[in-house]
């Protein structure tokens, strides 16, 4: 998974680096540990082939939102050419072929029209169109998604899955990993001393206690929350602070689903 391609603005944020071989799968949910296998059903590992032979490896997370279409975050986009990339969705582990996976290519790309390369600036969302629909084979979930504006109250406790490194260049996982971690409140992360001015209210804040975070590797994946009775997917992971991802009082950022949903909906011609 990958934070970031080109970005100007990237001073104090993670920027991503693709990444040199097949088996540096980035950075990881720090402070988490296996996911039960068959839980968050509509994570997706987004994969890409940057030499065009057929050599895809995963760059980002994602989560399933249509039979069709798959979000993830706009930075996680390399390339505007669908062939260099592939979803795979009912993964769990990324070393072994378990017989739970789909394994689909890419159609098209639809990138927020207001996202310029600048995570500060926000609009950090993607969705992909797929070349062939999802089945339910019973490892597969479209998730569900908040209501339309719902913003989560501070201390919230969500879960971040993706894969990556342990932390900081630590060891590499291939199992999905899960942690808890709590939501911080617009008012709270937009304090000088938090993320200022760049945490937006198109975003979710979450973690910064120093232990527990997304990382470079967790990017495009899901923020899932327990809310009105079903998990939902209320965040698209966009940012973190450079270096140590746990930093105390510099939580990881995400999307605000609920602020888009008007957008992903005509996208996917829901509306």
């Amino acid at each position: 998974m990958i934070w970031l391609v080109v970005l100007l603005s990237c001073v104090g944020l993670i920027c991503a680096k693709e990444p040199l071989n097949y088996k540096v799968h980035n950075e990881r949910v720090i402070g988490g540990s296996d996911a039960k296998p068959n839980t968050w059903k509509w994570q997706v590992s987004l994969q890409y082939d940057s030499y065009n032979d057929g050599s895809f490896y995963h760059i980002c997370g994602g989560s399933v939102v249509h039979s069709s279409y798959i979000m993830t975050a706009a930075h996680c986009i390399l390339s505007m050419v669908a062939r260099q990339y592939r979803v795979v969705v009912g993964e769990y582990n990324l070393d072994k072929y378990e017989g739970s996976e789909q394994l689909i290519r890419v159609d098209n790309i639809v990138v927020h029209p207001n996202w310029n390369g600048d995570l500060a600036h926000g609009n950090d969302i993607a969705l992909l169109k797929l070349a062939d629909p999802i089945y339910n084979n019973g490892y597969v979930a479209i998730a569900d998604l908040p209501y339309p504006d719902q913003t989560l109250a501070n201390g919230f406790t969500c879960y971040i899955t993706g894969w990556g490194l342990m932390d900081y260049g630590g060891s590499i996982p291939s199992i999905l990993q899960v942690a808890a971690i709590n939501v911080v409140a617009h008012s709270v992360c937009s304090q000088p001393e938090w993320w200022g001015s760049i945490a937006l209210e198109t975003m979710v804040c979450a973690g910064g206690d120093g232990i527990v975070s997304g990382c470079q590797g967790d990017s495009g994946g899901p923020l899932n929350c327990y809310t009105d009775g079903a998990w939902r997917v209320h965040g698209v992971v966009s940012y973190g602070p450079a270096g140590m991802c746990n930093q105390l009082y510099k939580p990881t950022v995400f999307t605000r689903v609920s602020a888009f949903e008007d957008w992903m909906f005509s996208v996917m011609g829901l509306v």
